[in-house]
């Protein structure tokens, strides 16, 4: 028989990070720092808003490109936070989750050969996203010496003819790395010079711990060249409701949205009522999350840097990406490891991309009592094993 499968999908690896999360369900008294969930409840406020639009009977197709009402609530989040105005009819959308976003940009602007730009290490599905839409992905490997943040030079070395889109993504999943304004206009002028286009997946933007987040769409001559991906999956402990959006030009949006009625018709109308509570009345709740996560953030990076584990200080998301080259094992080899003798799950640095090597990404999304006790493992481990 022919083989059914498509070439592209059988050259695609499964998630690493998922590998780890199946093996830990499966396996009792094992703490898992491993996948990027929030440990809060989501707010009740906003589950409220969700429930009464269950009631109302509210439970019908809504557009395809959502809620108008959470569609006006996002331009107006985007508009009193960064001064960007964004039409709610033409230059917002509402997604199943960021990651739907993500793949919806991605086959939205790549034609075929068109080369994507991405800056590793970084969250699993974008390599596969601009595979899956013919574009080429062009790696580039970033460096903890320079807090692996992108710099302009990085950027204007890996541009050839065929360089059509950046992707950005900060504050970064796995490192915790983030931009700030002056690094952004760097890399902003470098776009505009050579008429690239970015897609900016800024998720965790409400989780950055020096300041306020840079958006680069704020930049001058940015905001017709960028996609702006957002969700509630982090900032409001929504995980599971699957909302995301995206934000930009009318000549991308549409384009989008699109491909988006064919593929998913629309977001779930009951997480969508649930957004609009989210973003009216959900600063406070953020603030708090926010606070808890800096907390677990400052002792864990104070931690492994005690151990011998170097850790650079990371400013946003709720990761930390501490380098474990000390121990003379492989990130793979060290996961398994760590997994198999102490019962504690971390991603490898390579599930983020090749440069990941030698390091491991460690979540805190996590309470202070689990992350305590699995400090206390991991020190056992490494002082096991140190050379």
């Amino acid at each position: 028989m022919r083989d059914p499968v498509s070439k592209v999908a059988k050259s695609m690896q499964p998630s690493g990070i998922r590998k780890f999360f199946d093996v830990v369900a499966e396996m009792p008294d094992a703490i898992s720092l491993g996948v990027g969930e929030p440990d809060f409840d989501t707010p009740w406020h906003i589950r409220e808003a969700g429930i009464y639009s269950l009631e109302q009977g509210r439970t019908f197709y809504t557009s395809n490109s959502g809620l108008m009402e959470l569609r006006q609530e996002i331009s107006r989040y985007y508009s009193r936070k960064y001064g960007l105005v964004y039409d709610p009819k033409n230059e917002v959308f509402i997604t199943v989750g960021g990651s739907e976003a993500i793949d919806m940009a991605m086959r939205a602007m790549c034609d075929p050969g068109d080369e994507v730009i991405i800056p590793e290490p970084c969250y699993v599905s974008y390599v596969p996203c601009v595979a899956l839409a013919g574009g080429v992905p062009v790696t580039i490997p970033l460096k903890a010496e320079n807090e692996f943040r992108l710099t302009a030079q990085e950027l204007i070395d890996a541009i050839t003819p065929k360089t059509k889109v950046l992707m950005l993504a900060f504050p970064n999943n796995p490192t915790g790395a983030i931009m700030d304004r002056k690094d952004l206009e760097a890399v902003a002028k470098v776009c505009v010079e050579n008429d690239i286009y970015v897609v900016s997946d800024e998720i965790y933007s409400e989780l950055t711990y020096s300041g306020e987040h840079a958006t680069i769409a704020a930049l001058p001559g940015m905001r017709d060249r960028t996609v702006i991906i957002n969700g509630f999956s982090k900032a409001y402990a929504m995980t599971g409701w699957r909302l995301g959006f995206a934000v930009g030009p009318e000549n991308i949006i549409p384009q989008m949205l699109k491909l988006h009625q064919y593929a998913i018709m629309c977001a779930p109308t009951t997480s969508q009522y649930a957004g609009v509570e989210a973003l009216r009345n959900g600063d406070g709740d953020i603030a708090k999350m926010r606070e808890a996560y800096n907390q677990r953030r400052r002792y864990l990076v104070k931690q492994l840097n005690d151990m011998g584990l170097e850790c650079f200080e990371p400013l946003g998301a709720f990761y930390v990406f501490p380098s474990i080259q000390s121990t003379g094992m492989t990130s793979e080899e060290f996961a398994n490891k760590l997994l198999a003798e102490e019962k504690l799950a971390v991603v490898p640095g390579t599930a983020f991309g090749a440069c990941g090597e030698g390091f491991i990404r460690i979540s805190y999304a996590y309470s202070l009592e689990e992350l305590k006790e699995a400090i206390g493992r991991i020190r056992n481990f490494v002082d096991r094993h140190r050379h």
